[in-house]
């Protein structure tokens, strides 16, 4: 254990102390004097069960997660169902089970649990090329389901990273380059019809996404994001006033405690997905930069130990785990600077939140987990777990 012990990587440990205290320091100056008061200390207690989730996840085998994973899918999808059934809704998205004191939103649980299943299905392939009937379409449709379901539960940006992680499974997984193209090709093509129909026949647009049951809310999201001139007052103040925040930063910030924007609440949930417009209003350009330098640390550090990795399963988990991660650091900061729609996703690390966070402490404590093991002889699965069908000859 004290050998394992040793071989934790440090500047990963120092990283997620940082961005502890970021966090706190972030979600204290949003919620100091106001009803939410005290969620910092809420955010600690977090991080406290985070890290004891990041050190337990060190110290168990990752190859035990990959045997287990169809089992891990299937209980996954499970929970999503049942969210469907009795899940609370906030903001619009039905996806959390509440009991108590107790909440858990299953779909951020699931992006985890995606990246272990995928994963298991790659290591089988043993390197081989993934063919498009017996290996794509297969792990497409398993990708879609969960997607499908929490799609229905109006939570776009939790499902929308299970499709960015699939993608990035599949390049690593060995995908024939002509395969890769007509992918990129079909989803390029769609979203640029997409925003070209949206933004050239808006009112038709509009009036279908109204037809369709539950869907009002993503007119509040496409609105300010495509057409900010004609979106209404009430869906363009999030962003509008978060654009502002940022842009008064200036350089070095307004100072902490000192941003008028977001101390006179004028952006929603600025503990929440918002938290990057206060560290911008705040600390300014050198404030974000900061952070993003930490964020690229985290993931090159993630990556090295892929690289390092001899086993097949390694390296297939770190690169869902960065895929994910680079997803919703783009989705987050895109969405307040006009790069990206509003799809509530929350910050990695710095949000407040405690299945969000938990699930990012063990996503690094499984990389972490493929460092203390991955050098170690291959294992193979046991029977009964899923594979996907390889053509002979």
């Amino acid at each position: 254990m004290l050998q394992k012990f040793k071989k934790i990587d440090g500047v990963i440990v120092v990283i997620l102390v940082l961005l502890m205290v970021i966090s706190l320091l972030a979600i204290y100056s949003v919620t100091h004097g106001r009803p939410t008061a005290g969620f910092h200390i809420r955010m600690l207690k977090f991080y406290i069960l985070g890290f004891v989730a990041f050190f337990g996840l060190t110290f168990l085998d990752y190859r035990l997660l990959i045997k287990f994973a169809m089992y891990i899918y299937v209980f996954g999808i499970a929970l999503l169902v049942l969210v469907t059934f009795i899940g609370a809704e906030e903001n619009g998205a039905k996806g959390w089970i509440k009991y108590g004191g107790f909440s858990l939103q299953p779909a951020e649980l699931f992006k985890l649990i995606l990246i272990l299943f995928l994963a298991s299905v790659l290591v089988r392939k043993n390197k081989q090329k993934l063919l498009f009937w017996r290996d794509i379409i297969p792990i497409g449709l398993l990708t879609l389901l969960p997607f499908a379901i929490v799609i229905s539960q109006n939570d776009l940006g939790n499902a929308l990273s299970y499709i960015v992680i699939l993608g990035g499974l599949l390049w690593i997984g060995n995908i024939k380059f002509s395969h890769a193209l007509i992918g990129v090709t079909l989803i390029g093509g769609m979203t640029f019809a997409g925003i070209w129909s949206y933004t050239n026949y808006h009112d038709q647009a509009v009036a279908l996404i109204k037809e369709l049951p539950g869907r009002d809310h993503l007119i509040s999201r496409f609105d300010p994001w495509l057409m900010p001139e004609l979106a209404s007052s009430d869906h363009n103040y999030q962003t509008k006033n978060a654009k502002l925040a940022i842009a008064s930063g200036g350089m070095s910030g307004e100072g902490y405690l000192k941003g008028s924007t977001v101390q006179a609440n004028r952006v929603p949930y600025t503990y929440a997905d918002s938290i990057f417009v206060q560290i911008a209003e705040e600390f300014g350009f050198v404030g974000s930069a900061v952070l993003l330098l930490l964020y690229f640390i985290l993931i090159h550090r993630m990556i090295l130990i892929a690289l390092e990795c001899r086993d097949r399963g390694g390296p297939f988990i770190i690169v869902g785990i960065v895929a994910m991660m680079l997803y919703q650091i783009f989705e987050n900061i895109g969405a307040f600077t006009g790069l990206m729609p509003l799809t509530g996703i929350t910050l990695p690390f710095i949000s407040y939140g405690g299945t969000s966070l938990l699930i990012n402490m063990a996503s690094i404590g499984i990389a972490m987990s493929v460092r203390l093991y991955g050098q170690e002889e291959e294992e193979d699965l046991p029977k009964g777990t899923y594979t996907a069908p390889v053509k002979q000859g």
